[in-house]
């Protein structure tokens, strides 16, 4: 009589984890993989109707369970994350946990498991931007101290690994889930000119114009939190828009910083298109077809790079260096000049053309359902399962 397929408790916290989580769950509980793969939304977002608009387009299976924690602050988020998660761990027993990226839900809940003795499997380790400052790059590290398998995504980040400690058998180099997303949905993209059309906007304006246009996104608080950053940052879009019209989806924080600020009167010309959030196959269709994208998101810096965009990344480091090795980004921070510079030498003919790193192939997730498997089921080896499943 065969026993029953081990348990592999998945979290999601926030939007950016839905990209990634969408392909681990699919190889998970698909063959030759077979394992039992539940789903866990801490609620850690809360914009409900943009969750359900995700989680349809992405084809990901309802949450098993819902935490609904909602927005507080760093520490209270954690804490409530914990003191939520922690009986349901008890209830469901997972063979293992899973974890992606570096959201608070992430560490919060590898931080239960490893006191649990629940083994902690994170998905994107090993990234590393060196900035103690951001909640995320904390989140990382301590994430990935606790996990006894660590999933990278590029071979750098297992040289970060081994300098603190992680013992070389727990990195499993696998590729970017991420990536595996993207190209599994790039045919199903939504056409930019319906999404502008849909906002009700002229789509012309933006798709005929001479040089393109460019897709705007902020949402770092290093970046929106700071009047003075925001308005400089606003100004120079306004000085782009000029030769580049803008296509600008707002984050609802971000959107309320610049109200709380009083600039909103700096997104009002017609050449700066503000929409609301959208969804995940709107904006790979407003990526694919922009001159460039001007962004401080670390997820939108891989997407560039695997659609061959130029990217200008409005922060002073990344997380990610292999879109700026290999891929088609550029790191410009906040300053002005800079900024208007590295849009100057993209439209005179300029950017990184870039290259798709090693294993961004979209079976990234396949490799980690197969070392779970060899893992967690006996008599089995990830090698064999993998082989099975090409």
């Amino acid at each position: 009589m065969n026993s029953a397929p081990p348990t592999v408790l998945c979290v999601v916290g926030a939007r950016p984890n839905f990209m990634k989580i969408a392909p681990v769950i699919a190889a998970l509980r698909a063959a030759p993989f077979n394992l039992r793969a539940r789903l866990l939304h801490t609620g850690q977002h809360y914009d409900v109707a943009m969750n359900e608009r995700f989680f349809e387009q992405l084809g990901i299976p309802n949450p098993d369970i819902n935490l609904e924690v909602g927005s507080l602050s760093h520490a209270a988020q954690t804490a409530e994350i914990m003191r939520r998660f922690e009986p349901v761990l008890d209830e469901e027993k997972p063979a293992a946990l899973l974890v992606v990226g570096d959201v608070n839900s992430t560490i919060a809940c590898a931080l239960v498991a490893a006191k649990k003795g629940v083994p902690v499997a994170h998905v994107e380790a090993g990234l590393r931007s060196f900035d103690r400052a951001m909640p995320e790059e904390v989140n990382r590290v301590l994430t990935d101290q606790l996990s006894e398998w660590l999933f990278t995504t590029e071979r750098e980040a297992r040289d970060n690994l081994l300098r603190e400690g992680i013992a070389d058998q727990r990195i499993h180099f696998v590729g970017n889930v991420m990536i595996d997303t993207l190209l599994g949905h790039r045919a199903r993209a939504v056409p930019a000119a319906e999404t502008l059309a849909a906002a009700g906007v002229d789509p012309g304006l933006f798709l005929d114009a001479p040089q393109g246009f460019g897709v705007l996104t902020l949402h770092r608080p290093s970046n929106v939190d700071d009047p003075a950053v925001l308005q400089r940052l606003l100004a120079s879009a306004q000085k782009i828009s000029a030769q580049l019209p803008l296509v600008f989806p707002a984050h609802p924080r971000t959107l309320g910083r610049i109200e709380a600020a009083g600039l909103r009167d700096m997104l009002s010309g017609p050449r700066i298109c503000c929409l609301p959030p959208v969804g995940y196959l709107e904006m790979l269709g407003l990526m694919s077809a922009a001159r460039l994208v001007l962004t401080d998101s670390g997820g939108m810096q891989e997407e560039t790079t695997a659609l061959g965009v130029p990217c200008i990344t409005l922060r002073e480091n990344t997380e990610r260096p292999i879109t700026v090795t290999h891929g088609t980004n550029t790191i410009v921070g906040t300053d002005s000049t800079r900024i208007e510079k590295a849009v100057a030498d993209v439209l005179s003919g300029g950017g990184k053309a870039g290259r798709l790193p090693e294993l961004w192939d979209g079976r990234a997730a396949q490799r980690i359902a197969a070392i779970l498997h060899a893992s967690l089921v006996p008599g089995t080896s990830a090698a064999r399962v993998a082989a099975q499943s090409q």
